[in-house]
């Protein structure tokens, strides 16, 4: 389907979504009455932490991340079956507002999981599953001794075990998934989030293969054990390209099934159409605003790249002192003494072909990435998600609230005065507003069906500033093979902020301070942003319809 056929599905249901938009953004009020549809159980809200426990070590154990054969995966669905059954039986109605919070958070979780297990079911849709799994390994340093090295080898002995397994559960494979399998065990598109830097990368899991074998020179006893895991993975590469023609299925879970994921586990309150409209919106305004600002500098020199990794850590070190000295200055949010220097994300990489997208901004001015991922974003954000200390808090992680802060920060710094003296850094905040809000609207047709992959890249192209093809492609795989739903959550959790924001001040007037405001959401930790509103406001016109406990589509 392309942008076209896509805007006319959802123009179908433009002006009911009008509407419910007009309604959602209105100033809420807290309800009055006793919500009849939350549980009247027996369980207590120290039962409630003892399924929690339970429930995340069944999630995290070994045989969890390997198993994936139907006996398997069966009981981990009847397993899942009692654990529903469990959390439906407790005595919610009697909790305080903050036990309940609770309530709903570890719900969604257990509503995570069981959508994996019957809807997402990754291990027979996407032969990328296993790739990922055979990738990692490669970047193993060498040589090894003792530990390390029986680690490396129980690893490397599984791969070719990893390829029999997939061949035998790769039942029911979405094309999408297998042409990005297929392009990534061949290809290197120079992007590589995490990978060891090579001034040539290797081309694709094959070429890691081979990258490994060279460097396994210095340590012969592991050539053979590399050379049998090479050839399982040449292996499956053949039989993926064998199969591929009768994989034409779609990828995304569908359009009734990620509403209900929207509900009941990102506890979202809008569905995937309004979530259309709202993204678009974002993106028409941030580029009327990137004009503008292009306007207003139009006689300013554009800024330059560094040119060198020496001048690249040079700025970086200034910015992350400027933001600092405004978070204080401007009193933002507290920053303990005692967080010193924090990893930056994007290392300094020379490209024989150029710089990508995320280094066209970032080479120019580190700004927009620092204050997103390092501090006081996702570095920062992480640090104090960790200091905790509460039986579901710190263990719950919601991916729009950690995005959605990371993505407020960027233009609420600029709000408030950080970029004042750097105008051209200002267009660059723009830019990465940009793409986050076209992220929007293509998550949800990724998921819902209405575009594939190569869609999505053309549809982000020219919509996009400085963005590449590869840069393109490699997002559109995170969003499609994340969780359903990742990627909406920077500009929509960003939306949430704001909202959260403009309800406090309301409700306090004068009395509101941002520093307190931003600490206390801190304090709150990773849980979806409308349950923090409710925490912190009292008000629940958005969580009111969490309650309901309504069948997973088929």
């Amino acid at each position: 389907m392309n942008v076209e056929r896509a805007r006319l599905q959802t123009l179908r249901s433009l002006l009911v979504v009008l509407l419910s938009t007009a309604l959602l953004w209105a100033p809420a009020v807290p309800a009055q009455a006793t919500n009849d549809l939350i549980p009247t159980g027996k369980g207590s809200y120290s039962d409630l932490v003892a399924l929690f426990d339970e429930f995340l070590a069944f999630r995290d154990s070994g045989d969890a991340e390997s198993d994936f054969s139907a006996a398997a995966v069966a009981q981990r669905r009847e397993q899942m079956q009692q654990f529903q059954a469990r959390i439906d039986d407790m005595n919610v109605v009697a909790w305080e507002r903050a036990q309940q919070v609770d309530y709903l958070a570890v719900r969604s979780r257990l509503n995570q999981y069981d959508f994996t297990l019957n809807r997402v079911r990754p291990w027979a849709r996407d032969p990328g599953f296993y790739v990922d799994k055979m990738l990692w390994v490669t970047f193993t340093k060498l040589p090894l001794e003792g530990e390390k090295r029986d680690q490396f080898l129980e690893k490397i002995r599984a791969i070719p075990m990893l390829v029999d397994a997939a061949q035998k559960q790769l039942d029911d494979v979405a094309a999408d998934y297998a042409d990005l399998a297929i392009h990534n065990l061949s290809h290197a598109d120079g992007v590589g989030h995490g990978y060891p830097y090579r001034t040539v990368p290797p081309a694709g899991v094959l070429g890691w293969y081979d990258d490994l074998l060279a460097r396994a020179a210095q340590q012969p006893d592991l050539i053979k054990d590399i050379q049998a895991a090479h050839s399982a993975v040449q292996e499956f590469d053949s039989w993926l390209k064998k199969m591929r023609p009768g994989w034409t299925a779609s990828a995304g879970v569908g359009e009734a099934a990620f509403d209900w994921y929207l509900k009941h586990v990102k506890l979202m309150p809008w569905t995937s159409a309004e979530l259309v409209v709202l993204g678009e919106r974002e993106l028409d305004r941030l580029w009327a605003i990137y004009a503008l600002e292009r306007h207003r500098n139009r006689d300013l020199p554009e800024l330059e790249p560094a040119a060198s990794a020496e001048e690249y850590q040079q700025r970086i070190a200034e910015t992350d002192l400027r933001i600092r000295g405004f978070l204080a200055e401007q009193q933002i949010i507290t920053i303990p003494d005692e967080i010193g220097e924090l990893d930056n994300y994007a290392p300094w990489i020379v490209r024989p072909a150029g710089r990508n997208f995320w280094e066209d901004i970032l080479f120019r001015d580190p700004s927009p990435d620092h204050l997103h991922a390092v501090i006081p974003g996702h570095r920062f954000d992480a640090i104090m998600n960790g200091r905790i200390d509460h039986p579901i808090r710190g263990r719950i992680d919601s991916g729009a609230r950690a995005e959605g802060w990371a993505t407020y920060l960027e233009e609420a710094m600029l709000q408030a005065g950080l970029f004042e003296d750097l105008p051209r850094v200002r267009e660059l905040i723009q830019i990465f507003g940009i793409f986050r809000a076209a992220r929007v609207p293509a998550d949800v047709w990724l998921q819902t069906r209405q575009m594939n992959v190569s869609q999505v890249v053309d549809y982000w192209l020219p919509r996009v500033p400085y963005l590449d093809r590869n840069v393109a492609r490699v997002d559109a795989e995170i969003y499609l093979r994340r969780p359903p739903g990742y990627g909406i959550g920077y500009s929509i959790g960003m939306l949430q902020m704001q909202r959260l924001l403009a309800d406090r001040k309301r409700q306090l007037g004068d009395d509101f301070e941002l520093k307190e405001f931003h600490d206390e959401l801190m304090a709150d930790g990773w849980l979806p942003l409308s349950l923090i509103r409710w925490e912190m406001t009292g008000l629940d016109d958005e969580v009111r319809a969490f309650w309901a406990r309504e069948a997973m589509p088929d």
